[in-house]
């Protein structure tokens, strides 16, 4: 049994890309949640309170992958660990950074239905949101999204103290926005940390009262052990 008490940072699984609504799992997402489930029980974590951003597909993941363990574990839902609103950004950004690079509609357009494509509209949405070279008074700013994780998760570490494991569901932009802080690095860092979360994956880190530190950083392996669901891979990314 696993006995060195962590905050479990886990990724969301595959939401319904392209579909009415994004914000839930689809069924390649639940299998990563099943998975997840197992994982945990297989090696003896027991988790001593569950966190979740309110977003349906952080939410539906943590309660499949909580199923498995012992009844009466506290849940607290909190949406300063909701998704970086990335809505909001492509609103506000986009037609600025068509105005700087006008080549940049052709792949605006081309990200509706590919995946990649829309990785990297996002990143160069990401990069100039948190660059701050803009003034769009309507948009949540980087640092204040990057304040609100800090402060709930230290709000987190005040309630529960140590030596407690923390399962921590919420979503890539959100770990990354974590894991930046925890290194000490600043925001232009993050998207290096936001583009490679697998879904399900596990980012663990090791936390008393006074510091938190990296244990390991975006682990799917549990993912990679088990057969593929209907031809698809347990490995993605969206």
């Amino acid at each position: 049994m696993l006995d060195i008490a962590a905050i479990f940072l886990i990724r969301h699984g595959q939401a319904s890309f392209g579909s009415a609504d994004y914000d839930q799992l689809s069924q390649l997402g639940c299998c990563q949640a099943q998975v997840l489930s197992d994982y945990f029980s297989d090696i003896g974590i027991r988790l001593d309170a569950v966190y979740s951003g309110t977003l349906k597909r952080q939410r539906q993941t943590a309660e499949i992958a909580t199923a498995s363990q012992p009844a009466g574990i506290p849940f607290h839902n909190d949406p300063r660990l909701n998704e970086i609103k990335n809505d909001e950004q492509f609103k506000f950004l986009l037609p600025q950074l068509i105005k700087r690079n006008p080549p940049t509609a052709g792949l605006v357009e081309k990200a509706k239905t590919d995946s990649k494509s829309y990785q990297k509209v996002l990143e160069q949405v990401f990069q100039l949101w948190v660059s701050g070279d803009h003034d769009i008074p309507a948009m949540q700013t980087w640092d204040n999204y990057s304040d609100q994780v800090k402060a709930a998760m230290q709000d987190l570490i005040r309630r529960e103290g140590s030596g407690k494991n923390i399962g921590l569901f919420t979503s890539g932009g959100t770990i990354a926005t974590i894991v930046s802080q925890v290194l000490g690095l600043d925001g232009s860092f993050a998207y290096h940390f936001y583009e490679p979360v697998i879904n399900a994956s596990i980012t663990r880190l090791l936390y008393n009262r006074k510091k938190v530190s990296l244990s390991s950083f975006n682990d799917y392996s549990f993912l990679q052990c088990k057969p593929d669901y209907h031809s698809e891979s347990l490995v993605t990314y969206r």
